[in-house]
């Protein structure tokens, strides 16, 4: 089973459009973590302090602890920069996958079912993640002394380079919000009036032109990689 997985996951890496979902869902993954991870590291509340019920009192709770409070925030944010490198992405989805899964749980559990729906389906990206990077996790998972080395690939479906700018640079768009706002800004709907909201396309438009750049670099890119280009597979 294991093997016919490998195979099957080997296969997606040779495409580009796989590729491509692969390194977009680090970016939207990470970034979805960094707002919540800034808001334990400065000991923000997490939910609005008059709400009650089972999931805002466990909420309320967990604030109280402080430094566990806080703790949990560098994890996130810990995890979330590790995907945006894309180079270091594999031990950003292993940190971030024990998280989700508890805040999934959680979820589910306290009957919260719209945020749990959004959390399954980011939990669901993250195990899809951990699986794109099968072959480094073999070791562990296989028999003892079964190895399998991955075909070489003749052309980089992405410049790898270009992604992790892509992400970071979305990143200190958003950082730049926060800071010129002095809040953790996070837009409840269309908030057309302020001026922070249009942040939020301008990161889909670099998204965009990453991908833009990014194609044109992969039609002009010879058939073989040559080594130390920077042009390296995700």
């Amino acid at each position: 089973m294991l093997d016919s997985l490998e195979r099957f996951v080997l296969g997606l890496r040779e495409r580009r459009w796989a590729n491509l979902g692969v390194a977009l869902a680090r970016i939207f993954l990470a970034f979805a973590f960094v707002p919540a991870g800034l808001k334990k590291v400065l000991g923000q509340p997490f939910t609005d302090p008059a709400k009650t019920g089972a999931f805002h009192d466990f909420l309320h709770a967990f604030h109280a602890t402080g430094a566990f409070y806080s703790f949990v925030g560098v994890v996130q944010l810990s995890a979330a920069f590790l995907l945006l490198s894309q180079r270091y992405a594999t031990a950003g989805a292993a940190l971030l996958l024990p998280v989700l899964t508890a805040i999934f749980v959680f979820c589910w559990s306290t009957g919260v079912y719209p945020t749990a729906t959004v959390v399954t389906i980011m939990w669901i990206t993250t195990l899809g993640l951990f699986a794109w990077d099968l072959d480094k996790w073999r070791v562990l998972l296989a028999a003892e002394g079964a190895t399998r080395s991955s075909p070489p690939r003749s052309r980089p479906p992405l410049d790898l380079r270009l992604w992790a700018a892509c992400g970071l640079t979305v990143t200190a768009l958003y950082l730049g919000v926060c800071l010129a706002s002095a809040e953790i800004y996070r837009p409840r709907g269309a908030e057309f009036g302020k001026p922070a909201f249009y942040v939020f396309p301008l990161m889909l438009a670099l998204v965009g032109a990453t991908f833009g750049v990014d194609e044109v670099r992969h039609r002009r890119r010879p058939r073989q990689a040559t080594p130390g280009s920077g042009e390296e597979v995700l």
